[in-house]
């Protein structure tokens, strides 16, 4: 299901319909004047975050790990 964004050409109103991506777009306003509708390209939500949280911690590599081969004792 998606939600699309529509503007009615007799009323003015700008109104959002969910549907399913294999529908045809609303011909018709949902208002009583049955005005003529066009469908408008609309900015989504992009990614929705659920659940508890999302913290900095959660993917940040350990520091006390080297990052490299050298262990640093300055011997050779």
């Amino acid at each position: 299901m998606a939600t699309y964004d529509y503007h009615c050409n007799t009323c003015g109103k700008d109104f959002e319909h969910v549907q399913s991506m294999k529908d045809d777009a609303l011909t018709e306003c949902l208002c009583g004047k049955k005005g003529a509708v066009e469908r408008r390209i609309s900015a989504s939500a992009g990614i929705i975050f659920k659940g508890s949280g999302f913290y900095v911690t959660d993917y940040k590599k350990d520091s006390s790990t080297p990052t490299s081969g050298n262990t640093g004792s300055g011997t050779t």
